[in-house]
């Protein structure tokens, strides 16, 4: 259905027509922007802007200033009506307007009287576009009466009875506030018992003898006038019973009707208000307060309910000790009813205040202003409700609009005034008054008709800067009069925007809702109406967010640590970030321990108070950005406090604490420490430690100890400082509970008994005057206990005792009070002597070379007289048999303990003699040895020769000499000799074996081949078998025509035919070696001539000059090097030590290369490894004719 149609149709109904034309108030009522230079152009009718309220109550000492304030162009004039006529100032001397304004000002201050000027004032504000009017103004002045004189009476009253002290304060206005207090000036205390009720009157519940006084004094306090009215005091005097009785005694004769009857305690009743129903009135938007306070002994406890629904949650309290029940911003729905119960131990009441809430009028639609232009139509409409409904009138320039001039335009109906066709004369102020018989409102609003042609009120080229993906608000704030309409473009010749990606605002804005760097550029907007058109353009850029890259995060850190917090950010280069940290969404403390830099936080020495959250916030033009985190400080737990003792017993007590601060790191357990102040003062001893989460303990006690406690309490950071100590607590004496401990008896002499213990502690002897009562008897003897009394010792002697005997032995505490409980028996022996008698039938039996068994018989256990420990078996050689020296007798002891009749003797000398006795072993020393025993170990295989030697090399003989074993460990049988030859690549050749004669020292080996190294091992034998060998190499020397034939060779290898020969033929074998080879054998080419310029005979040259050894090659490839320590000497004798390597040892090395005529030229190849580097071996290189033959 469109509006323009039914509009144009006159049959149309009322209610039809109001509706169109009030949505047509919707599309074409214009707002009028709050810019100042355009309000200053345009025609507004008056507004009222400022008013004084409606009920005004006024000081009557003071002037009396009446506001009207209000705008419009051009600017109104104002005038006043008092009680519904017009108010002339002019011929009143006291009243003054304000200059460029409606507000009157009263002079009472300088003769006038307020009292006089009481009344309902109006302001109307008017230009040439209409009258605006305030609200009725009811002026009054407070008042503050004094209080009418009284004779009171005292009040006597019997305890337990209710009492009700009547304030009833003069009548003021406003109501005074009633407060009671005492002739000092203090409040008097109130309670359940005792309260204020809401009309000022205090309430007794019941009364008691320390009401009792004079001065309960009744105060008004007047606000408006400052002043404070006081009633005469009123006295209250409460009789007790007992006293009641004796007063009323003489004049009773027979029955006294109050004797020995106790305060009668009495069920609840109301003293305020009264019956069992009541009712109030309240208004809606107010404050509701029922009330209930009740009599009774014991003092009644008030509740409420309301029946048939619940209290409102969130506006309901209570107040007066229950007593007040108060709703807070009351609506209809509040009304019902609400009972309160009065209850005590005897019984209970009730009352029902049934509750309805009225209301003034309010707003459902209040009427606002309208803009039109000529031709435009629009309506006013003015809706309230209230309770009872209240009635709706209109006026038109402050008429009622029944008798204002006639407009064609306008038309009333009920609460709207519909505008048609409106023209520049239509422009008025309408007010709508809603009332009923709680009160009334008053609005005024305008029509005001103009024709404008548009205007763009945002300035020209404006930069509008948004962070990217961020919503974009271009404004195009306008006026005109018809509302222009709006419309957007992107850029210079851009089409007209359109689409979901934009949002249009009434108010002209252009919304981006998500903005996108393709969105930066220019845009226009064109306002047009029927009077005009007019652009604005305005810029857009796009920027990049502002982003925490590295946010700060939470941090545990110690008391005294040092913390830091970071914020790293990323922004965009245009815009200028800010960086502000808080602590707590405040600023950081002023403290130099806080280090604020580019991109952190950091908190030097921290305190429990830096505890909290801290936040980065990154600010620029555009954006902010924050981050937090939560620091905990953590510390070992403050000390625990207010120690108290309570359940104080003779054997135990109850110790309970509060806990300190537990600093952010949970207590995990406490520990109770005591000291004993009779004893040991200042000493504090562990007594027990309980879970963090309990704070009482159960502590059992001794007697006789001045206790003192105190609590340390623990967490994962450590221990607290201990607490304060508690009170002392000095537990009663007792016998003692224990006896000592750790009681022996053992002899230090022959003829003695020494017993010894360990002394009971302070706290354990439960009393004074502690002592031992020491006591003894032989074991199996039937003796009687002989006992001493010592004093507080640990040791006591008994003399005269037999030889190691056992004693039966206790030791009993006592102290002045009595004896500890009966002692256990322990068995303690008198002192040892040494044994009497040695082992017997001593018997060895030879295992091995060096082991043997040795036998023997135990001796009786009397004779050992003493604990026996076991034993001793001394042994030594005699002399060896394969020697003849003799050497210093080194005597080995070996000790078997307990009852062994046998041991094994390891470590022999084989082929030796030895002796051996046995003696046995008690606490206090050895026995008598046993007869020596002598018996010889058999042979074994000796040790390694002591030296081997090679001497006198020749071209085909070598010279052995060696020494024999150190520890022949037999009879030498023979030496064998085994050798074999060892070629250029390490390789071995075939082994010999030589036996040779035991009484030979020396070898030659004939037969050899020259210039050929060998190696040798040798060892001896005995009959039993060989013993260790020993190793050593050596070299043949050089036959002197094959040196010369190598030197031939040398210098045929230095020619350019044979170079390029090799190299042709290496390179079918392997192209990558040629060139490796050819620089071996360029490198190969050594100045024979040179040598033998150097040396008379090059024949002997491996013979090295300074000390005559035989010369070994300095090629890396002829031989495996010896290990570390193997070389051989100079004396070329080889230790038995050195004498450890193996044919494995030359199993490895660089397989060695040859020439084509089969010479090997793998000594050139490069040192190994693990070859060190020779400064005094031959540099001179073996001929490859010589080292072939050797090889085969």
């Amino acid at each position: 259905m469109q509006p323009k149609i039914m509009m144009k149709k006159k049959s149309i109904s009322a209610s039809k027509a109001s509706l169109v034309l009030f949505l047509c108030q919707m599309i074409s009522a214009l707002d009028v922007p709050l810019d100042s230079k355009l309000l200053e152009e345009l025609s507004q009718p008056p507004t009222i802007t400022q008013q004084s309220p409606k009920d005004y109550i006024v000081d009557p000492r003071e002037n009396i200033v009446i506001q009207c304030e209000a705008k419009g162009k051009p600017p109104p004039s104002f005038s006043w009506t008092r009680n519904g006529t017009h108010f002339d100032i002019d011929k009143d001397a006291q009243v003054t307007m304000k200059p460029n304004s409606g507000t009157l000002v009263i002079n009472i201050m300088n003769g006038g009287k307020a009292e006089a000027y009481e009344g309902v004032y109006q302001c109307t504000a008017r230009n040439e576009r209409g009258a605006a009017i305030s609200n009725n103004i009811v002026i009054r002045p407070s008042r503050s009466p004094l209080w009418t004189k009284e004779k009171l009476e005292p009040n006597q009253v019997r305890e337990g009875d209710s009492l009700v002290l009547h304030c009833r304060p003069p009548v003021g206005l406003p109501p005074p506030i009633i407060f009671w207090m005492d002739n000092a000036f203090q409040r008097l205390p109130q309670s359940e018992r005792v309260s204020q009720g809401l009309n000022g009157d205090l309430y007794f519940s019941n009364v008691q003898p320390e009401d009792t006084r004079e001065d309960y004094i009744c105060y008004a306090r007047f606000n408006h006038t400052q002043t404070i009215q006081q009633k005469q005091p009123i006295s209250v005097k409460v009789f007790s019973m007992d006293s009641l009785n004796d007063t009323i005694a003489a004049n009773l004769s027979d029955t006294d009707i109050y004797g020995a009857r106790p305060v009668t305690e009495r069920q609840p009743v109301l003293l305020t208000p009264t019956g069992s129903t009541s009712t109030k009135v309240e208004l809606r938007g107010n404050v509701l307060l029922l009330e209930c306070i009740a009599a009774g002994l014991p003092t009644p406890v008030i509740r409420w309910i309301k029946e048939g629904g619940e209290l409102p949650a969130n506006r309901t309290f209570f107040e007066n000790f229950k007593k007040t029940l108060k709703i807070i911003d009351v609506s209809e729905a509040d009304s019902g009813n609400y009972k309160c119960i009065a209850r005590n131990t005897l019984g209970s009441a009730h009352h029902v205040i049934s509750v309805t809430v009225k209301a003034a009028p309010y707003w459902i639609t209040a009427p606002r202003n309208l803009v039109l232009s000529p031709g435009e139509d629009g309506t006013l409409i003015c809706r309230a409700n209230g309770n009872p409904k209240p009635s709706i009138s209109w006026l038109a320039n402050g008429v009622p609009i029944a008798i204002a001039p006639e407009d064609p335009s306008r038309k009333v109906d009920g609460d709207t005034i519909i505008f048609s066709q409106v023209q520049e004369r239509s422009s008025a102020v309408y007010q709508c008054n809603a009332s009923n018989e709680y009160g009334y409102l008053l609005a005024n609003a305008f029509v005001n008709v103009l024709a404008e042609p548009p205007r763009i009120l945002t300035p020209a080229n404006k930069l509008y800067q948004v962070i990217a993906d961020s919503p974009a608000l271009l404004d195009c704030a306008y006026f005109g009069s018809p509302k222009p309409e709006i419309e957007w473009f992107k850029g210079v010749k851009g089409s007209i925007l359109r689409g979901s990606e934009y949002i249009f605002h009434d108010n002209g804005t252009l919304e981006i809702p998500v903005a996108q760097k393709d969105s930066t550029g220019a845009y226009t907007c064109v306002a047009r109406n029927k009077l005009g058109k007019i652009q604005n353009e305005v810029q857009l850029e796009i920027k990049d967010p502002t982003v925490i890259i590295k946010q700060p995060e939470y941090k545990v850190i110690q008391r005294y640590g040092q913390v830091s917090f970071e914020c790293i950010i990323k922004h965009d280069s245009t815009l200028l970030p800010t960086v502000i940290w808080l602590k707590d969404n405040d600023e950081l403390p002023d403290d130099e321990r806080f280090l604020v830099g580019k991109d952190n936080l950091t908190i030097m020495n921290v305190t429990d108070k830096d505890d909290g959250t801290y936040t980065c916030i990154v600010n620029t033009t555009l954006d902010s950005v924050s981050a937090s985190a939560v620091l905990t400080v953590v510390a070992r737990p403050n000390p625990p406090f207010d120690l108290e003792l309570t359940g104080q017993l003779e054997r135990s007590v109850e110790l309970s604490w509060i806990p300190g601060d537990e600093n952010n790191s949970p207590i995990t357990n406490f520990v109770i420490e005591y000291e004993d102040g009779l004893h040991e003062p200042g000493v504090w001893h562990y007594q027990t430690e309980v879970p963090g989460t309990q704070t009482t303990v159960q502590l059992k006690l001794s007697p006789y100890v001045n206790y003192s406690f105190r609590v340390i309490a623990v967490n994962e950071i450590g221990r607290s400082q201990p607490s304060e100590p508690s009170e002392q607590y000095l537990t009663k004496s007792a016998n003692p509970d224990e006896n000592p401990s750790n009681v022996q008896g053992i002899g230090s002499e022959p003829d003695n008994l020494v017993i010894t213990w360990e002394s009971l502690k302070g706290f354990q002897s439960n009393g004074p005057g502690l002592q031992y009562k020491v006591s003894w008897r032989q074991k199996d003897v039937d003796d009687e206990w002989t006992s001493v009394i010592v004093a507080n010792v640990s040791k006591y002697i008994v003399s005269g005792t037999p030889t190691f005997v056992p004693y039966e032995i206790k030791v009993q505490a006592l102290n002045d009070l009595g004896y500890a409980p009966e002692p256990s028996e322990v068995i303690g022996h008198s002192g040892e002597d040494l044994p009497m008698v040695a082992p017997g039938n001593v018997q060895v039996h030879v295992i091995n070379s060096t082991l043997a068994k040795v036998h023997w018989d135990p001796v009786p256990l009397k004779t050992v007289r003493g604990h026996l420990q076991g034993y001793k078996v001394y042994y030594w050689k005699v002399q060896s048999l394969s020697r003849r020296s003799r050497r210093h007798v080194e005597k080995k002891i070996l000790t078997f303990r307990g009852n062994k009749t046998f041991g094994m003797l390891p470590g022999l000398e084989p082929y030796s003699t030895y002796k051996l006795n046995v003696r046995v072993a008690n606490g206090k020393g050895e026995g008598p040895a046993s007869p020596d025993k002598v018996f010889r170990t058999p042979e074994g295989v000796p040790s390694s020769p002591s030296f081997l030697k090679i001497t006198n090399p020749t071209l085909d003989s070598l010279t052995l000499e060696w020494g024999s074993p150190t520890h022949p460990n037999g009879v030498l049988t023979s030496y064998i000799l085994k050798f074999q030859p060892i070629n250029n690549t390490h390789e071995l050749g075939p082994l010999v074996e030589i036996r040779i004669p035991a009484n030979e020292s020396s070898l030659i080996l004939k037969n050899l081949n020259y210039s050929t190294r060998y190696k040798f091992y040798f060892n001896a034998q005995t009959s039993v078998g060989s013993g260790n060998q020993i190793t050593e190499e050596a070299v043949t020397i050089m036959d002197e025509g094959k040196m010369a034939m190598a030197s031939r060779q040398v210098d045929i290898a230095t020619q350019g035919w044979f170079i390029g020969l090799m190299c042709a033929v290496a390179l079918l074998i392997l192209i990558l070696l040629i060139v490796c080879f050819i620089r071996r054998n360029k490198g190969g080419k050594y100045p024979v001539k040179e040598k033998e310029d150097a040396h008379a005979d090059p024949e002997i040259q491996p013979m090295k000059e300074d000390d005559g050894t035989f010369g070994e090659y300095s090629d890396a490839e002829d031989h495996k090097p010896l290990k570390k320590g193997s070389r051989t000497p100079s004396d070329r004798t080889v230790k038995k030590e050195d004498s450890d390597d193996s044919l494995v040892d030359y199993g490895e090395g660089v397989n060695g290369q040859f020439n084509e005529d089969g010479s090997f030229i793998g000594q050139y190849s490069g040192k190994k490894e693990k070859e060190p580097a020779e400064g005094n071996e031959s540099s001179e290189a073996p001929s490859p004719v010589n080292a072939m033959n050797s090889f085969v």
